[in-house]
């Protein structure tokens, strides 16, 4: 018999997660998200408070699909 895997819960993509789960599911560091927060060019987040941001592991899909390349030229 095999358990469902978290995957499989349809809310799993719309679950709120932290910056260290979030750099961690994009393969990249917390400070990265730091930055790219800062400069405007990062996924969306969501500020709970001050020191609390979120992601959405949806929003870290589709941001990570806008960056996509075919070709090293590609601009």
């Amino acid at each position: 018999m095999r358990l469902p895997d978290k995957k499989d819960d349809p809310s799993y993509l719309d679950e709120l997660i932290s910056q260290e789960a979030a750099a961690e599911f994009l393969s990249t560091s917390p400070r990265f998200l730091e930055k790219r927060r800062s400069t405007g060019d990062g996924p969306p987040f969501i500020r709970i408070s001050h020191r609390c941001i979120r992601y959405r592991r949806k929003d870290l899909i589709e941001w990570a699909d806008s960056l996509t390349k075919t070709s090293t030229s590609a601009a």
